[in-house]
C-alpha cells in the first residue's frame, strides 16, 4: 500500500478480451503444503474456466444405450432431410450402429420420444386400450414419459401407441405404426425411396 504499491506490477493472467466462460474450479498450490512449484514461486492459484462452443466435425456424440459416433459433416438446416410438413431432422445416424452393437434400446427410445412429442389417443382401439390404465389412454403433445431402470418399454408396448399418435396442426400423421416416416432430400426436394425411422432421443457430446 502507499509507496510500495507503485513498485508492484500486476502480472495476473486474464481471460482474453472478448472471451467469456464460467469458473468451474479453483485450486491453490503453496510451498507450505509441499506442492511442486517452479523456482521463485511461493504460491500458485489456478482457475479453471469452461467455455461453451458449438460442436464441429470430428466431435464425438453418444446416446444412452452405448451408441456413439463421430460427426462426419454438419449441414445447413435447409439441406437436411425433412418431413412432409417441412420439419428438418437434426441428426442422421448410421443404420449400421444398431445391428453392430445390438442395442435395440435406442430404437425404442426413438419411438417413445416421438409418441411423447406428438401425444396419443388410443380410445378408438379397444384391443390396445385394455393394456393401459384409463388415465394413460390419451395424452397431449409434449407429454413427459419415463420407464423404470432395467425395465424399459418393449416393442409390443409401443406398437399400439405409434398407431395412435395425434396428427399435427395440418391434420397429418407424420410417422406410421412402424415408427417410420417419408423423408425428403433437403437438397433436391425428392422423396427418399424407402421410409425412414424418425423420432426423438437424447444425444449428448461425449467427453473422453
Amino acid at each position: 500500500f502507499g509507496e510500495k504499491a507503485r513498485e508492484v506490477r500486476d502480472t495476473s493472467l486474464k481471460v482474453p478480451h472478448g472471451e467469456s466462460g464460467k469458473v468451474i474450479g479453483i485450486r491453490v498450490f503453496s510451498r507450505d503444503d509441499d506442492d511442486d512449484l517452479p523456482a521463485g514461486v511461493n504460491e500458485l492459484v489456478r482457475v479453471y474456466v469452461a467455455q461453451k462452443r458449438k460442436i464441429s466435425d470430428g466431435d464425438k456424440l453418444a446416446g444412452r444405450h452405448g451408441n456413439k459416433g463421430v460427426i462426419g459433416k454438419i449441414l445447413p438446416a435447409e439441406d437436411m432431410p425433412f418431413l412432409p410438413d417441412g420439419t428438418p431432422v437434426d441428426v442422421i445416424l448410421n443404420t449400421h450402429g444398431v445391428p453392430r452393437r445390438m442395442n435395440i434400446g435406442q430404437i425404442l427410445e426413438t419411438h417413445l420420444g416421438w409418441v411423447a412429442k406428438t401425444g396419443w389417443n388410443i380410445e378408438g382401439n379397444p384391443e390396445w386400450a385394455q393394456n393401459l390404465p384409463e388415465d394413460l389412454q390419451s395424452a397431449p403433445a409434449d407429454t413427459r414419459t419415463a420407464t423404470p431402470v432395467f425395465d424399459g418399454a418393449r416393442e409390443e408396448e409401443l406398437t399400439g401407441l405409434l398407431s395412435s399418435t395425434l396428427p399435427n396442426r395440418d391434420g397429418e400423421v407424420m410417422v406410421d405404426g412402424d415408427g417410420k416416416a417419408r423423408l425428403f432430400d433437403g437438397r433436391s426436394g425428392e422423396p427418399f425411396p424407402y421410409p425412414v425411422t424418425v423420432g426423438y432421443m437424447y444425444i449428448l457430446k461425449l467427453h473422453h
